[in-house]
């Protein structure tokens, strides 16, 4: 299961309102080869489930993850943090053994 901070959500609903997508939309979140520390993350609007999705529900956003990315993200709570040195959306992943400086990519 992937966990959504009140932060994470109130920005979701801002950006879905912004971007205009639709009310069927959901997080796609995965992890795909690649960055600095091996494996990195990624988050997308999507309205199409794949046969191979996994479906959640927390704090009134819906996430869907691949099953495949899903052993490396359970647990994973996405977070976001505005302002001026804010980094905007991230992960804290406790599978993760390993993360870059700027939270992008991690190991297993």
């Amino acid at each position: 299961m992937i966990k959504v901070s009140d932060s994470a959500r109130d920005q979701v609903a801002k950006l879905k309102k912004l971007e205009e997508m639709p009310a069927n939309s959901f997080i796609r979140v995965g992890v795909k080869s690649g960055g600095c520390s091996g494996l990195s993350y990624d988050l997308t609007f999507d309205t199409t489930l794949q046969e191979n999705d996994q479906e959640f529900e927390d704090n009134d956003v819906k996430v869907v993850v691949e099953k495949k990315s899903l052993l490396y993200l359970a647990g994973t709570t996405l977070e976001y943090e505005g302002g001026l040195n804010g980094k905007g959306f991230s992960f804290n992943n406790p599978n993760a053994s390993r993360t870059c400086g700027c939270g992008e990519s991690f190991a297993v």
